[in-house]
């Protein structure tokens, strides 16, 4: 599986950002991978942010974690074979680079996570 994520740039605090997340895979396989987001700011931990579990639709968040909870929404195209961030009232804390990933299970791999490139979202002040 290959991701490729795409959007973030710049933002002001207060303003919307909408990342995508391409998969190499289409049809049943997409509809059925599980997508997460995470991001990493300068100088701490790569942390999860939201994401869908495998073969539905329904948003999870970080257990005990309200920080985007409410402002952040995850969405899939299976058309498009594309998962999507909505992001909205953003604040200076949600710059990071943004990472999406698949966690796979296969018989013969056992769990392999898959990464898209990290994009750059700047929130400013």
């Amino acid at each position: 599986v290959q991701l490729q994520a795409s959007g973030g740039g710049l933002v002001q605090t207060g303003g919307s950002a909408s990342l995508s997340c391409t998969a190499s895979v289409s049809g049943r396989a997409f509809s059925r991978l599980p997508v997460g987001w995470f991001r990493q700011a300068p100088g701490k931990d790569r942390e999860f942010v939201a994401g869908l579990r495998w073969g539905g639709s329904n948003i999870y968040y970080p257990y005990h974690e309200d920080s985007v909870k409410g402002r952040f929404t995850v969405s899939r195209d299976n058309a498009k074979n594309t998962v999507y961030l909505q992001m909205n009232s953003l604040e200076p804390e949600d710059t990071a680079v943004y990472y999406c990933n698949s966690n796979v299970w296969t018989p013969e791999r056992g769990s392999v996570d898959y990464w898209g490139q990290g994009t750059q979202l700047t929130v400013s002040s």
